[in-house]
């Protein structure tokens, strides 16, 4: 379940630079940023290692 949500995030962070960059998405794109932190930090504060 934790390399799933890790993969998740990941995908989330790769989706929101291809937006941010392209102008493509609009504000959708910030909120996915905004879900793939949350899971980043989760992971961190459950004291597994990030990325």
């Amino acid at each position: 379940m934790g390399n799933l949500l890790y993969t998740i995030a990941v995908i989330l962070i790769i989706i929101w630079a291809i937006g941010f960059f392209g102008y493509a998405a609009g504000g959708i794109i910030h909120i996915l940023l905004v879900i793939a932190v949350i899971v980043v930090l989760l992971r961190i504060i459950q004291g597994r290692k990030p990325l």
